[in-house]
């Protein structure tokens, strides 16, 4: 058992560069504090433990003569933790066998890693490489992932010590923040910075999309937060289908002005007989 492992039997821990590095085999009998294995269960969480010929090792336990039967409860009870320890932990595992070991079959561990992205290889699609437990990996991104988003690369797992067929890898992925677009559910949203002359009047506007420009109709009187709708100008999904770009507006004013501009912002203001706190005459507590 310890040699299709690749770990040392606890008589061989002394001796072996790699100690206990990778886990070691013992005897049930050992599973106690004062034997040579200095056995602790609170050590083991995070671990896989095989039970070989797990139907005579209880046998053993529970009805032989031998040491074991000096310490039956202590080494009982470390059975018992360790076995809550494990099973308890997140990547922790317990394997029971019987009969000859090389028919076992214990299944190879799937690896969870992330990877960012920014916005324009997740639209586009990419490949990239990766440093994976110090392998390197090429994997191909598909265009259309986002946040959340995971890529399965077959194989590219842990691998079964008994079988040595490996698992997979499991890529999340996470997007980096980009300076203009963002995600409002499905769909791509922005901020259109629009003059109050445009704001007002109207005007044919130019609008960053993923892929391009595309001139975008404001329609006269708009609000500043107001939210118009490109269909088909958003995210693309795996399948090529594309969401909508959700363009909100807001509007902005010019800081500084020519004289020329000032003094038509002063004979708008003499002649408008607008009033934008209208609504606000009989508000109070």
């Amino acid at each position: 058992m310890c040699n299709r492992f690749g770990v040392n039997y606890v008589t061989e821990v002394r001796t072996n560069e790699t100690g206990t590095l990778l886990g070691y085999g013992v005897c049930v009998d050992s599973l106690h504090q004062e034997s040579q294995a200095r056995f602790n269960p609170n050590d083991w969480a995070n671990d896989v433990i095989i039970i070989d010929e797990c139907d005579q090792v209880f046998w053993h336990l529970l009805n032989s003569g031998t040491e074991v039967q000096k310490r039956r409860v202590s080494v009982l009870k470390n059975l018992k933790q360790l076995v809550q320890n494990v099973l308890g932990s997140s990547q922790g595992k317990i394997y029971l066998s019987s009969a000859d070991v090389s028919d076992t079959d214990v299944p190879a561990q799937d690896t969870e890693a992330a990877i960012a992205l920014t916005f324009s290889e997740a639209f586009h699609g990419t490949q990239k490489r990766l440093q994976i437990d110090g392998e390197t990996i090429t994997v191909r991104i598909p265009p259309g992932v986002k946040s959340g988003s995971r890529i399965r690369v077959k194989g590219k797992g842990q691998m079964s010590p008994f079988s040595q067929q490996r698992a997979d890898l499991y890529l999340t992925i996470e997007l980096l923040p980009h300076p203009f677009f963002k995600f409002e559910g499905d769909n791509l949203a922005c901020e259109l910075p629009v003059s109050p002359e445009e704001a007002v009047l109207g005007a044919q506007i130019d609008v960053p999309t993923p892929d391009g420009k595309v001139t975008m109709t404001i329609p006269s009187g708009v609000d500043s937060g107001q939210a118009l709708r490109l269909r088909g100008k958003g995210w693309r999904d795996p399948k090529g289908n594309r969401t909508a770009l959700i363009v909100r507006l807001k509007i902005v004013t010019p800081k500084d002005l020519s004289p020329q501009e000032r003094e038509c912002y002063e004979k708008l203001r003499q002649v408008s007989s607008f009033n934008s706190r209208q609504g606000l005459t009989e508000v109070r507590l």
